[in-house]
């Protein structure tokens, strides 16, 4: 329609570089320790405002969408703190897969937030698509912060860190839908197994070589143990050389990192000759959606 707007923006995954997972609190939910870290592998969105009032149309064609998704509660949530009431469509060219741990839901709603207020000129700013963002999910905040920090709480507590970019990788999905709940879960049955590492060391540790790194994620065994072929896969990973291989959040895409790009780029040759879904990425030092 001629009077359509419309805004592209790209939505970043992150990885974990680092999770523990506390005790289960009394009301069932556990705090996280961990690192995050945007990645240069990124969903396409495009978000137009115009047409039927108060309609909101998502287009994923390479991934279906349950009716509401993080996109349409992105759209909610802006509507109720912003006033707007136009019609919204978002058509979103997805490369993240989900259920792999990879946050591609809580980007998608971030970049949907940060397209609506250009589009609509708003004004409420990063500090207000932030505050607006919590009320999606823990994650989103984290994709309008920082390419790199330290987060805890339920993911709502973020501390940004200078972040780096000479690190270079590979990220594999074994096509293994792991739900954060399952996960949870089976790390609750196994048992937290990890001494918690102190935050101003998690710091200082994420500059030094990798493979001095003293970060683990607290759902490898168990999720490996329940889906042996993760355990499989981050065992090839390493026979390509990486300096270090994790799952990412709860899994089930597994990561390896290099200091040498090119030893990167011959694991990715090896790893996508039988991995159907596999990428190449850099740690990104800056918050494309800043």
């Amino acid at each position: 329609m001629a009077d359509q707007k419309t805004f592209a923006i790209n939505a970043y995954c992150k990885i974990n570089l680092h999770l523990h997972v506390c005790e289960r609190r009394d009301d069932g939910f556990h705090d996280i320790e961990s690192v995050f870290q945007l990645v240069s592998v990124y969903d396409r969105l495009s978000v137009s405002i115009g047409g039927n009032q108060g309609s909101c149309e998502v287009v994923s064609p390479d991934m279906p969408l349950p009716p509401v998704n993080t996109i349409t509660r992105a759209v909610d949530a802006f509507r109720k703190a912003c006033g707007f009431s136009g019609g919204v469509t978002v058509t979103v060219e997805k490369k993240i897969p989900a259920g792999a741990g990879l946050g591609g839901g809580s980007s998608d709603a971030a970049a949907v937030l940060v397209a609506l207020d250009r589009l609509t000129g708003s004004g409420v700013g990063l500090q207000g698509l932030r505050l607006i963002s919590a009320e999606i999910g823990s994650d989103v905040p984290f994709f309008l912060s920082s390419p790199a920090a330290l987060v805890s709480g339920r993911g709502e507590k973020i501390r940004p860190i200078r972040a780096r970019s000479d690190v270079y990788g590979v990220l594999v999905w074994p096509a293994i839908e792991c739900s954060t709940p399952r996960a949870f879960a089976l790390l609750d049955d196994f048992g937290i197994q990890d001494a918690a590492v102190a935050f101003d060391t998690l710091e200082r540790a994420y500059h030094d070589p990798v493979c001095d790194w003293p970060y683990y994620n607290s759902f490898t065994v168990p999720v490996s143990a329940e889906y042996p072929l993760i355990g499989t896969l981050l065992a090839e990973i390493g026979n390509c050389g990486a300096q270090y291989t994790a799952i990412s959040g709860s899994g089930s895409a597994c990561y390896g990192l290099f200091s040498d790009p090119d030893l990167a780029e011959d694991a990715f040759r090896s790893l996508s000759t039988h991995w159907k879904w596999c990428e190449k990425f850099v740690l990104l030092a800056h918050c494309p959606m800043q």
